[in-house]
């Protein structure tokens, strides 16, 4: 506990009268860290605090890169900027050796400022100096830590520019038939190459990288480092991420395989809108950076570019593909889903090059000044159709129904409405695709009429629902005609259950596998009830570890 020198030891305290400096040392929390435990995270809540004995290292993350900003010696604050903005922390504070430090809760702090104006004016010209501090930290410009060449095109090139994209990599990207691209190969003194090319920023050249080598250069994590796990989970969307967060949280062997990049489909998402805690909405994307960051800190592995070719439900093995295998006590699966294919002619071979499945925020910036089409009536279609109105000359949403109203939530079609060059075309379908190279032309049939038209198109975006692909599990894990994975109940009903004791919610037809999001049959298909269900399915991964326990000790 605090006392009331230590308290008054603190310059910006040193005025208080005694009963406030009690005051502090009654109520103000005493931490004592060890060193590399964190005062408070980057993003944490706004709070006072300041240094008692010790040295604390403020710490922010750019670019997936960690940089080191300063030092908080004994006597000295930090919390100032949060408190001045109502913001959260814009970087972590973690002790470089065994520290101390007092923390002040924010209604705390206005109680000793509405006492002392000479606090108050100190915490707030201290928080002046400090943003501008900030503000020439991140005006510095960031080199990119990738530099990318490659034709718009070139499926090999949109592979590794989503791959980057997805995974928080910043990069650049340089089209071979420019300026840009011609100073680069000249800086380098080597003719140009036509294959994709991307150089590190430590200067290496890598010609026609495959994903993973790409991301083993660029230090992601794409083999186990355990020898065995409490819970491997497979898949990193919200439900995979959720689980990990929970599992590490709670002190299980953590470890995620995802086969692309955090976030699943929803890291796709350019803007969700109805999460709970997000008034203004969030993108997938940083929903899933948030969550990502947020399980690695906890100590879950994740894995990227990682396929699992299978799993033996009865010992909990994961195959990798390759040589890998990991060993795991028990198993989620969160694989989520794929997007739903048209059987157009010519669709496949355009995909990748003007035809896509989905749509990443980063499509949009290809999209300026073209006209595009989106096929599908969902929210997925609707926030996409929203985030590319700010790119495309126009945005055209083809729906085979007559209305918007049965799929789509109420406030994504009064958006869509307010947006002057985005229109709705009701009972169409897109009935060819034209374009050697790339994507030139569409077709749509107008049902109504049982007219053809053809079209110029910039890009089309194609979401029309989604499968379970789920043929890779054994016939152990019972499945709907569908490819839905069956828990709980629906196990039972199916006759897939032949155990001592009931399923549990989210265990499926092998014992300590569990499944979770939108693998999971089941009729909601919402971020929030995949981030509930990957939360839950840890709580009854650890019922069942327990009686694994007691089983055995029942044995010996």
């Amino acid at each position: 506990m605090l006392t009331v020198d230590e308290v008054g030891a603190i310059p910006l305290f040193s005025g208080l009268p005694p009963r406030e400096l009690e005051r502090l040392a009654r109520t103000a929390a005493d931490l004592h860290l060890s060193p590399g435990e964190f005062a408070v995270h980057e993003g944490g809540e706004a709070a006072l605090f300041a240094v008692v004995a010790g040295r604390i290292e403020v710490v922010k993350t750019f670019d997936g890169v960690e940089r080191t900003l300063g030092w908080r010696l004994p006597g000295t604050i930090f919390g100032e900027v949060p408190i001045a903005l109502g913001s959260g922390f814009p970087g972590g504070y973690r002790a470089a050796e065994p520290s101390r430090v007092m923390r002040i809760e924010v209604q705390q702090y206005y109680s000793v400022a509405a006492v002392s104006k000479d606090v108050a004016q100190k915490v707030s010209a201290l928080a002046r100096e400090r943003m501008g501090g900030l503000q020439s930290v991140t005006a510095e410009p960031q080199k990119p830590r990738v530099t990318l060449v490659g034709h718009r095109w070139d499926t090999a090139c949109g592979d590794l520019r989503r791959f980057l994209t997805r995974n928080q990599i910043s990069f650049t990207w340089l089209l071979p038939d420019t300026s840009d691209a011609e100073a680069f190969w000249s800086a380098l003194g080597r003719p140009a190459l036509d294959g994709p090319v991307a150089r590190l920023a430590d200067g290496e050249i890598m010609e026609n990288p495959v994903v993973r080598d790409l991301a083993i250069r660029l230090g992601l994590q794409t083999r186990p480092r355990g020898a065995e796990y409490d819970v491997a989970i497979i898949g990193g969307g919200p439900a995979g991420l959720a689980a990990a967060v929970y599992g590490a949280s709670e002190g299980l062997r953590t470890i995620v395989v995802e086969r692309e990049a955090p976030g699943g489909q929803a890291g796709t998402s350019s803007r969700i809108e109805n999460y709970l805690g997000f008034p203004s909405g969030i993108s997938g994307d940083e929903l899933a950076s948030r969550a990502l960051q947020q399980a690695r800190r906890l100590g879950a592995e994740i894995l990227v570019t990682r396929s699992v070719a299978g799993i033996d439900p009865a010992t909990h093995q994961l195959f990798l593909d390759g040589t890998d295998a990991v060993r795991a006590r028990s198993l989620i699966l969160a694989t989520g889903v794929t997007w739903r294919r048209l059987a157009i002619d010519g669709f496949d071979r355009l995909i990748g090059k003007g035809v896509y499945y989905g749509a990443a925020r980063s499509e949009a910036s290809t999209t300026h000044g073209l006209d595009v089409f989106l096929i599908g009536a969902g929210n997925s279609a609707g926030q996409a159709a929203l985030h590319f109105s700010g790119h495309a000359r126009s945005v055209t949403l083809l729906v085979r129904g007559p209305s918007l109203a049965d799929s789509m939530s109420h406030y994504l079609i009064e958006q869509l409405r307010a947006k002057s060059n985005v229109k709705v075309q009701l009972r169409s379908e897109v009935q060819a695709v034209h374009g050697e190279t790339h994507l030139t032309a569409i077709d749509i049939l107008d049902k109504a009429g049982n007219e053809v038209t053809r079209h110029d198109c910039g890009g089309l975006f194609v979401f029309i629902g989604a499968n379970a692909e789920t043929e890779w599990l054994p016939a152990d894990v019972v499945r709907d005609t569908r490819g839905y994975v069956l828990t709980g109940d629906d196990v039972k009903k199916a006759g897939g259950w032949s155990h001592d004791r009931d399923p549990y919610l989210l265990e499926t037809s092998a014992l300590g596998v569990f499944a979770c999001g939108d693998v999971r049959l089941s009729p909601i298909k919402r971020v929030a009830s995949a981030v509930g269900e990957g939360s839950m399915a840890i709580a009854f991964v650890h019922q069942y570890l327990a009686n694994e326990e007691k089983a055995k000790r029942g044995q010996s």
